[in-house]
């Protein structure tokens, strides 16, 4: 049987795939890549975001089961594979103080048991290289910190035959990065291109309040501008939480392949050198037969660890 790389993308809710490295994984799935997306709950705290739909009947009266359609056209769309972790949503708090957050739920769970589950699905996947979140989730949402931390627990754990030895054979994933599609870099130049051809943008308001996000060291740009419909196409999958007049539709998309063609990776932690600037986030490991014994090869030493200058 041929030996292909492999690719895991996890995220905290079905929609966030989407919006967050979809292109790449379209780019990576027509070049011969096995792509896995891990939803780590099915989002049915989720609000619904689409004014259209606010009062769908059916969708008031099972959101959960909508979304998991949508995530399964979703999935076909980008020509991925897709499993669920089966946590349980945690909802986004809201109020001053903040609500606790609701019992049994994913931001909750013990991280033995996250960690568990994520582990079990990387060592019967696979995977050559992972994405996930930074260490503030992309933005402040439980479910997505919490992706974050189960992700390096499990990056770190699947390789360690001692860790969880119930779930199967240790397999050492090379490479985790972060997403960081939303720079302040990128938003500006979509801004600064639609005011200079007379088109109004909404992101005025984004850059005033840009410095509560900070900046973050982009590591690999992966050229994936012809897939940026495909994209497209996978986030309008989730209808409920998409407004198709909303700002994610707002720039042309032949002004986004011409000015920001890429889609932007933090390299976090790495068992072969991360060398500036990647363009490709298998850079490094060679063939899938030499990425694979590396991977089961149980003496790898760490080459880059970004986190030791994450802010």
């Amino acid at each position: 049987m041929e030996q292909r790389l492999r690719l895991m993308a996890v995220h905290a809710h079905p929609d966030d795939e989407s919006s967050k490295g979809a292109a790449t994984m379209a780019k990576y799935v027509a070049d011969g890549v096995d792509v896995l997306v891990v939803s780590c709950t099915d989002g049915e705290r989720g609000d619904v975001l689409n004014p259209a739909l606010k009062n769908d009947p059916e969708i008031l009266r099972n959101l959960p089961e909508v979304r998991r359609r949508e995530m399964a056209r979703a999935q076909q769309i980008l020509g991925v594979q897709h499993t669920w972790l089966g946590f349980v949503d945690s909802g986004l708090p809201e109020g001053d103080p903040l609500p606790p957050l609701p019992d049994g739920c994913f931001a909750l769970e013990p991280i033995e048991v996250t960690t568990e589950a994520l582990v079990r699905v990387i060592r019967d996947f696979k995977p050559h290289v992972m994405t996930t979140y930074d260490e503030h989730g992309g933005y402040p949402h439980p479910d997505h910190v919490m992706c974050h931390t189960v992700s390096m627990s499990a990056f770190a754990a699947a390789g360690d035959q001692s860790a969880y030895e119930h779930t199967g054979q240790a397999w050492q994933p090379l490479k985790i990065y972060y997403n960081q599609t939303l720079t302040k870099a990128r938003i500006q130049s979509y801004h600064d291109a639609m005011e200079a051809a007379g088109i109004e943008s909404p992101y005025g308001e984004w850059i005033s309040r840009w410095e509560d996000r900070g900046e973050r060291t982009i590591t690999t740009r992966v050229e994936c501008a012809d897939y940026f419909a495909v994209r497209d196409q996978a986030l309008l999958a989730h209808a409920t939480q998409v407004d198709p007049d909303g700002t994610w539709f707002k720039v042309p998309l032949t002004m986004q392949q011409e000015i920001w063609p890429t889609e932007d990776f933090e390299a976090a932690v790495s068992y072969v050198p991360i060398r500036p600037m990647e363009s490709d986030l298998f850079a490094g490991l060679g063939a899938p037969e030499q990425a694979s014994s590396l991977a089961t090869s149980g003496d790898l030493h760490i080459a880059y660890d970004g986190r030791k200058g994450a802010r």
